[in-house]
């Protein structure tokens, strides 16, 4: 096992147990995240998009299909399980609120480690299929 793995899995258990300080010492201070919700850089901004994205889906947990290891990057393809039971913000800002709705969302997660820490975390999902989801297709 690589050490990008080792610390891509540490990452999974803390997300998939809601604990933010375990989560947060797997990422580097400066470390950025992308995903098709925005950009988040450094602990402050990860956190807060965490604590909403766990707000609006609080049993989201993760199931992992496969993983891919190359050098210092991680790459996981995974399917994110939860039920929507709290506001959630779509990137133009519209909210939908709460629908009691299951979702299972098709992901891939490409993480680039350095020095044991993610310094770089890509998170890619179709939008449209969270929507569909969530019973808002796009228009």
């Amino acid at each position: 096992m690589t050490d990008a793995r080792k610390v891509r899995d540490r990452y999974n258990a803390a997300f998939n147990l809601h604990d933010l300080d375990a989560l947060l010492r797997t990422v580097s201070p400066a470390g950025v995240t992308v995903s098709p919700e925005g950009l988040s850089q450094g602990h402050e901004e990860l956190a807060s998009y965490l604590e909403e994205f766990w707000e609006a889906f609080p049993d989201i947990h993760t199931v992992v299909v496969e993983s891919f290891d190359v050098g210092d990057v991680a790459i996981d393809e995974l399917v994110m399980v939860g039920t929507h039971k709290g506001p959630y913000m779509l990137p133009d800002g519209q909210v939908i609120e709460a629908t009691g709705r299951p979702v299972a969302l098709r992901c891939c997660y490409v993480c680039t480690i350095e020095n044991g820490l993610i310094v770089s975390l890509r998170l890619y999902f179709d939008q449209s299929e969270l929507r569909a989801q969530l019973g808002f297709p796009c228009q």
